[in-house]
């Protein structure tokens, strides 16, 4: 009740209409009489139910002060919250959720709409598929929390999302080796240096390396169509820091739009598509893991992906080679291939 009280004497200092003015007085007085909004007389108790009775009754605002006021008392409810980082948590979302509805004003049915959007997303999650990542992707905040996560000095490799398609058990390879399986696509080879911000190269660096194929599906999508591990790989540079392999030219691939969330965006015109790109997840002991893509500059959706994971220090060059002596060089029998050449920076921990 003191905080409750504490609390009417600041908002009512503040620039009020006199309705809520009236109210906030109201509420300061009950408070400083001992009877706030948990005193329940006997009279008031008789004609309600054991259910009804379980919440304090908080006083009804009118005018201005509605949701600010409600907001605020939200806040104060958690003051006994058993862990002090969930409080401060859900006292920003509520503060931020409370602004929100007061802009947008919604409905009593736009509120039950959104309700069982909410309730949609979570039906069409199971083992596999987690539809709440998928709809954090759209709206850009899996990769802000990326971004606050992999702060790193200037000119290390940036972090992306890590996608849902990685997997473990992946083969380790030597380097050049050819990590597409079913020989279908146009042959590319990958290539660069992984060096320390002093441009010093690193060694026994392990980079694990995953992509879709040129019909921009995963292997693990097409279970018996790809073969297990198509297109992906691990790899651990030399002496020199530097790696290559062979693979196919990736190919943009639409998330998955059969739920919630893909209505959502159909609904908002916007589409579902990823613009081609390679995973990368490059480690070293006594360095920050970069998660990361390569992608294509050429690609039709590089500038509107759609879980905005495109940065443009991780937009790599797609040079196509026709000469038939560096096509015999790399182990290739087409009459062309795709060269890209990257180099990663690593900071250290800490």
């Amino acid at each position: 009740a003191s905080s409750l009280l504490k609390m009417s004497q600041v908002v009512r200092s503040a620039t009020l209409g006199k309705r809520s003015q009236q109210w906030l007085g109201s509420l300061r007085t009950t408070l400083a009489m001992g009877c706030g909004p948990w005193a329940w007389s006997s009279r008031q108790e008789s004609g309600l139910s054991r259910e009804s009775r379980r919440w304090p009754r908080v006083p009804q605002p009118s005018g201005g002060a509605e949701t600010g006021v409600r907001g605020a008392l939200a806040v104060t409810l958690n003051v006994n919250a058993k862990d002090e980082r969930l409080r401060q948590v859900m006292d920003v979302i509520t503060r931020h959720l409370h602004a929100a509805v007061k802009e947008i004003e919604p409905t009593q049915e736009e509120w039950m709409q959104a309700i069982q959007f909410l309730t949609a997303t979570g039906h069409k999650c199971d083992d596999w598929r987690q539809e709440y990542i998928l709809l954090s992707d759209v709206l850009g905040v899996s990769m802000l929390v990326d971004a606050i996560n992999s702060r790193r000095p200037a000119g290390a490799s940036e972090n992306t999302v890590l996608g849902p398609f990685h997997i473990g058990g992946t083969p380790e390879y030597e380097m050049g080796t050819n990590i597409c399986l079913d020989g279908k696509g146009e042959d590319m080879v990958v290539r660069g240096r992984v060096l320390d911000i002093d441009g010093n190269p690193l060694e026994g660096v392990k980079i694990d390396v995953w992509q879709a194929n040129d019909e921009g599906f995963y292997d693990v999508q097409q279970k018996g169509i790809q073969p297990d591990f198509n297109l992906r790989g691990v790899f651990r540079t030399g002496a020199d820091g530097s790696y290559w392999f062979r693979a196919v030219r990736p190919k943009f691939y639409s998330v998955p739009t059969d739920g919630p969330v893909g209505k959502l965006l159909d609904d908002l015109g916007r589409h579902g598509n990823r613009p081609a790109h390679l995973h990368y997840i490059v480690s070293k002991d006594g360095f920050d893991e970069v998660t990361t893509h390569l992608f294509d500059p050429d690609d039709p959706y590089i500038d509107s992906d759609a879980v905005f994971g495109v940065k443009k220090s991780l937009i790599a060059d797609f040079n196509r080679v026709d000469d038939p002596a560096r096509i015999a060089e790399v182990g290739f029998e087409g009459d062309h291939y795709w060269d890209v050449e990257f180099d990663f920076v690593l900071a250290p921990k800490g």
